[in-house]
């Protein structure tokens, strides 16, 4: 009897064909005994080293060839040989892995507030851009989630980063609290309670409206929408003229001096998307208005 085509073919040889069989088979060993599954483990580690080894040692050949070592590198753009030498601890992770490695170690976090970021480009040598999306897209604390968590984080994974741009996001939502909790904050700002300095009486403010105040030298404009107090620094993202003279339509401050528009909600600037207004932390804890300086 012949075969059919099917079974002629040769097996897919492509990154994810081969680790899905690998995971099948994991899958099969995972319904074993304590005992065969320790057995198939001992093959695996030594089968492993066995492979580590004799990579480790052609590789060290191949440096001496400095013709071959091109082409080494070079090869490094295949997937199957990235992943299987990262396998083995025979290459360094690539900047993308460290930089998202960096974005997991915050996203608890973030997602603790509703929020998440996604990594958007890397652009060698010091540069990458992020999107911050859910909860902390469009959020007063953006800038400062992005400065204390997850730039810190970039660069202490990835140091030759220099650079730490904010994409543009996409839905946003807002957070609420209660009278005698913080009511809106950074999550990287609850790590200390240092720092926070009053800035005004919760009824000083009123809902839509903007309250100028002068505190450590710096000029704030703060607002509240519902449970909600956002506070910016008191300069327009255009030229850093004060706002204070601003008005106020249906949610929307209005540079008066060259008309810029940012949204009093989140400190976008609805003329230019690519500044913003400079926000500081806020929080409310009881009567007291308090602030963070960013």
């Amino acid at each position: 009897m012949s075969a059919s085509p099917e079974q002629l073919s040769p097996p897919a040889n492509d990154l994810d064909s081969l680790l899905h069989e690998i995971d099948a088979l994991e899958g099969l060993v995972a319904g074993w005994d304590e005992q065969q599954r320790m057995t198939v483990g001992a093959l695996r580690t030594a089968i492993d080293a066995l492979n580590r080894e004799a990579f480790r040692r052609l590789i060290q050949q191949v440096k001496q060839e400095p013709a071959a070592l091109g082409a080494l590198k070079g090869s490094l753009s295949d997937d199957v040989v990235y992943t299987v030498l990262r396998h083995h601890g025979l290459v360094k992770a690539s900047l993308e892995e460290r930089i998202e490695a960096a974005l997991e170690t915050v996203r608890p976090q973030l997602a603790t507030h509703g929020g998440d970021v996604e990594l958007v480009a890397i652009e060698p040598p010091n540069a990458v851009t992020v999107r911050l999306v859910g909860a902390c897209d469009g959020c007063p604390a953006a800038g400062l989630t992005l400065s204390e968590g997850v730039e810190k984080a970039i660069r202490e994974h990835c140091p030759e980063i220099t650079e730490v741009r904010k994409a543009k996001g996409g839905t946003s939502a807002s957070s609420s609290g209660g009278e005698h909790v913080v009511s809106f904050v950074s999550p990287f700002a609850r790590a200390s309670d240092a720092g926070w300095t009053d800035a005004a009486k919760a009824d000083e403010l009123r809902e839509g409206e903007i309250l100028i105040k002068e505190r450590e030298g710096h000029s704030l404009i703060l607002s509240r929408f519902g449970s909600r107090v956002v506070c910016y620094e008191n300069a327009c993202a255009h030229l850093g003229m004060p706002m204070d003279m601003g008005e106020v339509r249906n949610g929307v401050l209005v540079c008066p001096h060259h008309a810029f528009e940012y949204s009093l909600e989140s400190g976008e600037c609805l003329t230019a998307k690519e500044v913003q207004l400079q926000t500081h932390a806020v929080r409310v804890l009881g009567d007291r208005v308090q602030v963070k300086f960013s």
